[in-house]
């Protein structure tokens, strides 16, 4: 066969057949029939692009490669050939497709290529109009093949996806580094923080605009944003534009501390991730600006100088919530900027997340939460401290904080962590409520949420670190009820234990032979289009849905405050749904019923990523970040059908992203048999599940129990029991010992 101009890498075959790279790598060493390299080195070589789809064709791997896939083989192949570049026309290209029908972008994409590009150039011209400060571009005949990936993204995926793809690749052309997205839950997390239902909201470092959004589904209706990086910066525009289409979205590239794009905006909050660690941030050129009212940050403080442009950028009495990184509650460099923002009031508060919050997974983060002093408003005379990264939060056992934690939490290959954001949202958000109601009587929670005066911060050091300041609240704690607490938490433990015993006894398999058992698959994209399944999300109101398989359908309804939200973690956790309706304005949300397969649509390795929806669950609204299927009873079994969904394997080979890993629901596969057979596997699952479920319950009782009993013993509630004490003694001591 002569060699075409595409070639892929042995990841991108991985990612087209649905498989980790260690099974084609298995491939290459197994089936001499495998294609031969065509190109590149020893070490990475590249493949003929016709000749490994038709080798993945013949072993049934064909349907596998999703359209954010293709759209991701199609950019590397034009940039390897030496394409146009028309990246800006791309972004704004998705905007203009999201508003069409399914039917009217098939019609484009089966449309010939000079017909597909002066279509292409037209929406993105259109688009272009309605992003502010957007450039018009041209596509070129040699757009074609790109331009049909990138429509059949949106058709298939919906907007966002083909937006992560290409953002994706425009960062590493740019060899940008420090660019990561805030996780969607911790941005829900930092603009609850913010009172009220704030209209004018400023992002000074936007990046993708997850901050933005997560402002715009809480009530914003004006969204500013600000992105050194100009991929960044239309990238965001264009996300917001989408998700949030009734708002009026300005974003601007430029350095929001040098080249300030909005000058005179006073707006009512301030979200930010700013950049962490950077020394070049204009500390001489910017040495008498006048948004330093709180001291000229040293070189070394620029999340300072980012903490001063916030708060020049608010309305009196407007709040600003900010992630940075822990040196900045304590470095010696910054005291007294800190030292005056305790004392004008204009810091209200510093929250410390768990380590694997966000990049970089291995630092512990904290928000800073500040308020712009009103002239002649009330002094403030304490402010609020809360450590969600205590053991009384993540039930961490007393022994392993710090770096075994830190490898429990972020076990997903580095990328992500899993953690409980229902737990630590609940401990920050409520915490921070009850201080604003009334701080002068804030009780607080022991070894959690502490308010300290102001005059205590304000010594030698003005350290802010959270950990340290609630630390001394834990003396509060009653012994006879701490005593209590931990028999109530022993007796607990013992019960779930005898279950857990009762669960691991139960359940039969047998080998499957020589070697394992191969089967014939089908992507969830393939099953919906025969009907077999539909595939469900929760998107925003406005917004087409857009199916990962024909036969898809939303049939849901707008939050309500009486229905509850099943959200990731709760199928992380094995919880019932917790989450908060308010969390969903302006989205239709289906309702889950019996039957139901929910999965989880951001990857980790921490516990279960999916699960079958029984009684408790029926009539909860779908979470944002959760993937519903609803079988066909008469041809998949629920409990078989979410066994393989959640495998392993089948959520790495489905998962794309960087530092998130996204499940894109399409392209997980399910094995093709009888449904007799279906319902034994099913069984199997079943009991896999309790017996997980029994194991986890047993874990955080265990956990609970010596967190309680080694707090209560370090705290001085507790005494050791003396018999014990004397019994070891003597037992120590051994029959030679004189009496």
């Amino acid at each position: 066969m002569p060699q075409s101009s595409a070639q892929v890498t042995a990841a991108e075959i991985s990612r087209i057949a649905g498989v980790t790279r260690a099974t084609v790598s298995n491939w290459r060493r197994r089936h001499e029939d495998f294609p031969t390299p065509s190109g590149g080195t020893d070490s990475s070589p590249l493949y003929d692009l016709e000749t490994v789809r038709a080798w993945l064709a013949a072993r049934g791997h064909v349907s596998a490669a999703n359209p954010s896939e293709e759209l991701r083989t199609t950019l590397r192949l034009r940039a390897q050939s030496g394409g146009s570049g028309a990246s800006e026309g791309l972004l704004l290209l998705v905007l203009a497709a999201a508003g069409r029908s399914p039917e009217e972008l098939t019609s484009v994409m089966e449309s010939p290529d000079a017909d597909l590009v002066a279509q292409a150039q037209r929406d993105a011209t259109t688009a272009a109009d309605a992003v502010p400060g957007a450039v018009p571009v041209r596509f070129g005949a040699g757009d074609a093949a790109v331009l049909r990936a990138l429509y059949a993204c949106v058709r298939d995926e919906g907007g966002q996806a083909a937006l992560g793809v290409l953002a994706e690749r425009e960062l590493e052309d740019s060899a940008a580094s420090g660019a990561y997205l805030t996780p969607a839950p911790l941005a829900d997390l930092i603009a609850r923080l913010i009172p009220g239902s704030p209209a004018v909201v400023l992002d000074p470092a936007c990046g993708g605009g997850t901050l933005l959004a997560a402002a715009a589904r809480r009530g914003a209706r004006e969204l500013y944003g600000q992105d050194n990086l100009p991929v960044q910066a239309l990238r965001s525009a264009v996300s917001l534009t989408l998700t949030a289409p009734e708002a009026e979205v300005t974003v601007r590239a430029a350095d929001s501390l040098r080249a300030d794009a909005f000058p005179d905006l006073l707006a009512d909050a301030v979200l930010c991730n700013p950049p962490y660690g950077v020394r070049d941030w204009g500390h001489d050129e910017l040495a008498y600006d006048p948004r330093w009212a709180y001291g000229v940050p040293a070189r070394a403080e620029s999340e300072l100088a980012w903490v001063q442009h916030a708060l020049a950028h608010l309305a009196p009495g407007g709040y600003a919530a900010l992630l940075l990184p822990p040196a900045t509650a304590g470095r010696a460099s910054g005291r007294r900027v800190r030292a005056e923002l305790v004392r004008s009031g204009a810091l209200r508060a510093v929250i410390a997340l768990p380590v694997g919050a966000s990049v970089p997974l291995h630092v512990g983060l904290q928000v800073w939460v500040l308020q712009r002093p009103e002239p002649g408003g009330p002094a403030r005379k304490s402010v609020l401290f809360v450590d969600t990264a205590s053991d009384a939060v993540t039930g961490t056992p007393a022994g392993e904080r710090g770096g075994a934690a830190a490898t429990r939490r972020t076990r997903s290959g580095g990328r992500s962590a899993s953690l409980d954001w229902e737990a630590i949202t609940a401990h920050a958000v409520g915490a921070w409520q009850a201080y604003t109601q009334n701080p002068d009587a804030f009780e607080g929670e022991p070894g959690v949420a502490h308010a300290v005066g102001v005059v205590d911060l304000l010594d030698d050091v003005v350290d802010l670190t959270p950990a340290r300041l609630v630390r001394a609240s834990r003396a509060e704690v009653d012994p006879a009820e701490l005593s209590a607490e931990v028999e109530a938490a022993r007796h607990g433990l013992v019960g779930a234990a005898r279950s857990l015993a009762r669960a691991a006894g139960r359940g039969r398999w047998s080998a499957a032979g020589a070697s394992a058992r191969e089967w014939r698959t089908a992507t969830v994209s393939d099953l919906a289009r025969g009907g077999a399944l539909t595939l469900l999300r929760t998107v925003p109101e406005g917004v087409r849905s857009r199916a990962d398989g024909a036969g898809s359908s939303r049939r849901g309804v707008r939050p309500d405050t009486a229905r509850a939200v099943l959200t990731g973690s709760d199928i992380t956790r094995g919880s019932m749904p917790t989450g908060d309706p308010a969390e969903l304005p302006g989205h239709t949300a289906p309702v889950i019923a019996v039957g139901d397969v929910l999965v989880r649509a951001i990857a980790s390795a921490e516990g279960p990523m999916s699960r079958v929806a029984g009684e408790e669950e029926a009539g909860a609204l779908l979470g944002l970040h959760v993937h519903l299927f609803r079988p066909d009873p008469k041809r998949l079994d629920a409990w078989f059908l979410a066994g393989f969904l959640g495998a392993e394997e089948n959520i790495a080979g489905a998962s794309t992203g960087s530092t998130v890993l996204t499940v894109s629901p399409g392209r997980l596969r399910v094995p093709l048999l009888p449904l007799e057979e279906q319902r034994r596997y099913g069984e199997a699952f079943r009991h896999v599940h309790e017996l997980r479920a029994e194991a986890r319950r047993a874990t955080l009782l265990a956990e609970e129990t010596a967190r309680l009993l080694a707090g209560g013993l370090t705290g001085g509630q507790l005494l050791p029991a003396r018999e014990a004490a004397e019994g070891d003694a003597v037992r120590g001591r051994g029959d030679d010992s004189p009496h």
